[in-house]
């Protein structure tokens, strides 16, 4: 039988939080740090986890063929009702396909696309190694695959910045606790679902072994990561515009980078005629 998703467990308060500041800045993040690393227009893209489908949009609003993979079927509901109300199904940019990680559907299995994928899937999932290979072995060459997970290496700094000193020691003790017995450590996150955290330099190794060499790393949510999860986007469209330029500034600089929330890891597989050199 197939274990439950655990992120359905807080499928709803996700949902209910996509338009407040913490995740507008996580998306606006996203997108700016992999528009450098994107190919040409017309890229082929699979999108693991798509969930509401942020990016998959984001995408084929910049003229990529989408194919969206989502497990859960109220997501892949909400993904499916916003390309049938935008230009994307006449166009035929986004397709969405039921799927998960482990079991990939016939529609993708033997398909390698020009860009991969993976945000905020990671962390539900036992370890990161054979996810990484099987996301791996659908890039093509000179592609690139994309992912985002939690940050092993600032757990406690959330809770830290919030003066939440109990639930800070907390997660320095597991971290600790991780580190000493070889595993990744676990935590429950902001929507009530067990998690794990990866370590940016165990996630580069797992890639560099699938065949990827890791083009760069982000950080993701430095400055706004101990802001509430109820805290709304400014009215002021400046001070918007000033948060994510903080933080996309914060994002890729030693050392505020490494205390973000999230990593956002890009890795490429070599063009066919480097590998053959």
């Amino acid at each position: 039988m197939t274990q439950p998703d655990p992120f359905t467990v807080g499928r709803d308060q996700w949902l209910g939080r996509l338009g407040n500041l913490r995740n507008v800045v996580r998306q606006e993040m996203v997108s700016r740090q992999l528009a450098h690393h994107l190919p040409t227009p017309h890229a082929r893209v699979l999108d693991i986890g798509a969930g509401q489908g942020t990016q998959a949009l984001h995408l084929a609003r910049l003229g990529h063929e989408v194919t969206a993979l989502e497990p859960d079927p109220v997501m892949r509901d909400r993904l499916a009702a916003a390309v049938d109300s935008g230009p994307f199904r006449s166009a035929g940019r986004v397709r969405v396909v039921a799927g998960r990680l482990g079991a990939l559907p016939d529609a993708v299995a033997d398909t390698a696309y020009d860009v991969v994928l993976c945000h905020g899937v990671l962390m539900y999932l036992p370890d990161s190694a054979e996810a990484v290979a099987e996301l791996a072995a659908r890039v093509a060459p000179g592609g690139i695959l994309s992912l985002l997970t939690r940050n092993a290496s600032a757990m406690a700094w959330r809770p830290a910045i919030r003066k939440q000193w109990s639930e800070a020691l907390t997660a320095m003790n597991e971290a600790e606790a991780a580190a000493a017995a070889g595993r990744d450590a676990r935590y429950t996150n902001e929507i009530g679902a067990a998690a794990r955290a990866d370590r940016l330099d165990h996630l580069m190794s797992t890639c560099e072994a699938a065949g990827l060499s890791v083009e760069a790393w982000y950080g993701v949510r430095v400055a706004t990561d101990g802001v509430s999860p109820a805290a709304s986007v400014p009215d002021d469209g400046d001070e918007l515009a000033a948060v994510f330029a903080l933080e996309e500034l914060l994002g890729r600089t030693d050392p505020y980078r490494q205390m973000a929330g999230l990593v956002h890891l890009v890795a490429r597989r070599a063009h066919a005629e480097a590998s053959a050199r």
